[in-house]
Formats: C-alpha cells, sequence, structure tokens
C-alpha cells in the first residue's frame, strides 16, 4: 500500500493545476451552518444521545470523545498500551467497539490496517480495563447496529455478521457467520473489495455497504442488502464515479457518501483526491444532492460523514487532498435543518 499512497502524492502535485485553481482554505470561511468542533482527528461517531462524538486522533493513534457543547475532549484509550486504532464505534449499549493492529511497524505502518492484522475488539464504556478482543479480522470499517448489539464486517472478499454478547460481563462475539461474497454481486461490483458501513434504519433488515474496483481500484457503487429476500440493490448506479458510502440518515431514506462527481472527468486515481460530501437517496432513482464544497479548492476534500441520531447534524473532517484516505485534520459539525434553508443560497 505505501508505493500507492506515495503515487498518490505526486499525482496530485501533478494534477492539482489542472483541475483548478487554488484559494482560501474552506477552513477560513466556512458557512454559518458549519462549525469546527475539533482541530485534529478524523472518522467521527455520533453518540445514541446526539451530545458527543467518538473521534480517532490519527491512523493507528488514540481514541478521543468530545462534547460538542462545550468542546470538552476526553481521551478513550490513555488508560493501556497500544498499538493504535483505525477505528471506533458506540455499541447501543454504551460500550465502544475498537478495530486496531496488535502489532505496529512505524517502518512499514499499512500493515497494521490490513485485514490479516486489524482486529475488533470491545472496550467497556466504564474505562476501566483494556479492551476485548472478538477474536476476528476486520477488513477497513465495521457496521454497527443502533439499536442491538448486532456488528457487520468485511473480511477478503466476504461480510459476516455476529452478535456481541457478555459472559460474566465479558464481551464474546456469538452467532458469527458468512453473510455473502462479492462474487455474489451484479456488476459493477461483481468480484470487488467490499466495506460495511450501516445496517440501514428502521428495521435494521438491510445492510448498508459499498464495492470498490474496476481501474486502480478507484471506483465504487453503494449497495445494500436485504438479508430476509437475499437481495441486492444498486443505489449508486453510477460505473464513471466514485460512490462511497458513509452515514445513513435516522429514517433510512438516504444515505451520506463521498463522491468526486462535481469532477467527472478525472477518471482513475485522481477521483480519489477530488472527494466531497453528498446526499444520495435510498429509493433505487440513484439521486444525489451535493452537501459540501471543500473540494471547491483542488487542494481539500471534506470526508467521512456521519448523521446524529435525531437527524439535524452531519459530522465529518476535513482533509488535504493529497492525503491517504481516511486521514483527517479536525472533525466539524453541520447543521442540516440550516443547510436544507440554505443550500440553494451558496
Amino acid at each position: 500500500m505505501k508505493h500507492i499512497y506515495l503515487f498518490l502524492i505526486l499525482l496530485v502535485a501533478a494534477s492539482t493545476s489542472a483541475i483548478g485553481q487554488t484559494g482560501t482554505s474552506p477552513i477560513d470561511d466556512l458557512p454559518d451552518y458549519i462549525k469546527q468542533v475539533t482541530y485534529f482527528g478524523q472518522r467521527a461517531d455520533w453518540s445514541p444521545d446526539g451530545e458527543r462524538i467518538l473521534f480517532i486522533e490519527k491512523t493507528f493513534g488514540d481514541v478521543f470523545e468530545v462534547e460538542v457543547s462545550s468542546g470538552k475532549i476526553r481521551p478513550m484509550t490513555h488508560h493501556f498500551f497500544h498499538e493504535g486504532f483505525v477505528r471506533a464505534l458506540y455499541l447501543s449499549n454504551g460500550d465502544i467497539l475498537l478495530s486496531g493492529a496488535k502489532n505496529f511497524n512505524s517502518d512499514d505502518p499499512w500493515k497494521s490496517r490490513d485485514a490479516r492484522n486489524t482486529e475488533l475488539w470491545v472496550l467497556k464504556s466504564d474505562l476501566q480495563s483494556k479492551p476485548t478482543p472478538l477474536g476476528v479480522h476486520c477488513k477497513e470499517g465495521p457496521a454497527v447496529s443502533r439499536t442491538k448489539m448486532n456488528i457487520a464486517w468485511a473480511l477478503g472478499s466476504t461480510i459476516y455478521t455476529g452478535e456481541i454478547a457478555y459472559e460474566n460481563g465479558k464481551p464474546k462475539l456469538d452467532n458469527w457467520k458468512p453473510l455473502f461474497q462479492s462474487s455474489e454481486l451484479p456488476s459493477p461490483g461483481k468480484g470487488w473489495d467490499l466495506e460495511t458501513q450501516n445496517f440501514r434504519p428502521k428495521n435494521e433488515n438491510e445492510l448498508i455497504f459499498y464495492a470498490f474496483g474496476g481501474q486502480f481500484g478507484f471506483q465504487a457503487e453503494v449497495f445494500g442488502y436485504d438479508m430476509e429476500k437475499k437481495a441486492f440493490v444498486n443505489y449508486s448506479k453510477s460505473e464513471s464515479t466514485y460512490d462511497e458510502a458513509e452515514g445513513t440518515t435516522p429514517d433510512g431514506l438516504s444515505i451520506m457518501i463521498e463522491s468526486n462527481r462535481h469532477r467527472p472527468k478525472y477518471k482513475g486515481m485522481k477521483e480519489f483526491l477530488t472527494l466531497d460530501i453528498y446526499k444520495l437517496d435510498l429509493d433505487e432513482s440513484g439521486e444525489v444532492e451535493r452537501v459540501t464544497f471543500f473540494n471547491d479548492n483542488p487542494e481539500y476534500k471534506a470526508s467521512n460523514p456521519v448523521v446524529s441520531d435525531d437527524g439535524k447534524y452531519m459530522a465529518f473532517h476535513y482533509a488535504h487532498a493529497e492525503d491517504p484516505a481516511g486521514k483527517g485534520r479536525g472533525i466539524l459539525v453541520l447543521d442540516l435543518e440550516r443547510w436544507e434553508k440554505k443550500k440553494g443560497k451558496r
């Protein structure tokens, strides 16, 4: 992976002038419906009550929690030694699902993000003990139910599901099994790599995920898998763009995605450097609406959006365009009600 990221950095340096003119940082000119709540961090996750945001300090870093109203930040993983984490998500009982490797090599760091090394752990909310490993590996981010103790995760070309249970107060993974393989997907997407995202509200019978592959591995489609009917739906329906599933809205009617649709003529690896956040309808129409405009300045991008359980706010992070996937330089919150009122007045 290291050589891929090096190539991406060189590529964006060569292509920035072709994409557009540089200008003011979007952080210095935020619309009044967006506020910055941290000045470092990435991969936000809302607490069920919407009062706090869980986030990763950096890839292979510590986990923190910020109180949105006050801006107070507290560390969640400082009480034990570890090799760094790549994901942290609230479970429905208040505990935290972590993803990270047992070992970290700074000379070859990306191996610690590889599915062969990254494992799932449960950190109890009282922060009085080390996290407990669940005994399974995970590729990229897992999906967590907001109402049950169910999780889903990808490993290789297979997505699995399971249930977190407790025995004498110790978490464990029960009833875990393969759900489907990428070879079962319709094209485009058949045989591509997979990452889980959300159990779709409200009944959570559908798993939202995305498949990515194609030329250079930088095409992506948003899918749903009906776990009762055992049927797939391609929601993004756009073979020529990169559409990565992120946070589903609590009404289950739409999902926030990372996409390069505002720069359709740039293909291949350039797509990954020109991302912004869009809202995709989950009615099979393929309709999208752009939400953020950070990539109007080609040196920046917005990514990893997640919507609060009351549907009022979206948390996300911003980054430099050449930053590796998932890297963030601060957590921001967008007021969706105010955005709805002002989106036509940009």
